[in-house]
């Protein structure tokens, strides 16, 4: 599983010119599942993503959590983080998990992080969407489940 993750003052996701899901303070989630992922690397993800500590504390030294400052996450699933680039310059996805397991590990996700009390927006599944934020500091951060980075 593959996460690019950005601390922001506020985000949205809309889908037909719609807003499906927005946050304010918290963290932006592009989440991408691989075709060999497991039930550890959601554990792992969930863990990361929750506890990453990102926020500024009174020194303004990046040492809170999401759940610490009392932000949200808006999860967008993004297949496309298994973009594999090294040959040719269109994008292999070879990587990427199928939809209906893909679908099953972003909702587990989604579940999994609300289950600690903090509140989820979401995107839609599939859908053509079109995200808007305002990245604070900036701050984004790159994570794997496999730890390959």
């Amino acid at each position: 599983m593959r996460a690019v993750v950005q601390r922001v003052k506020h985000a949205s996701v809309k889908v037909d010119g719609k807003v499906v899901g927005s946050i304010e303070n918290g963290l932006l989630v592009f989440l991408g599942v691989e075709k060999d992922d497991s039930e550890e690397d959601l554990a792992y993800m969930v863990d990361k993503v929750t506890g990453l500590r990102v926020f500024e504390d009174e020194n303004g030294k990046m040492n809170l959590s999401v759940q610490d400052v009392g932000g949200a996450v808006l999860a967008v699933s993004q297949f496309t983080l298994y973009g594999d680039c090294r040959k040719g310059r269109r994008p292999s996805f070879t990587q990427a998990a199928p939809p209906d397991m893909a679908k099953k590990y972003y909702d587990l996700f989604v579940e999994k992080i609300k289950q600690l009390n903090i509140p989820v927006a979401t995107g839609i599944f599939q859908a053509k969407m079109e995200v808007s934020l305002l990245n604070d500091g900036p701050v984004t951060i790159l994570l794997d489940s496999k730890r390959t980075f």
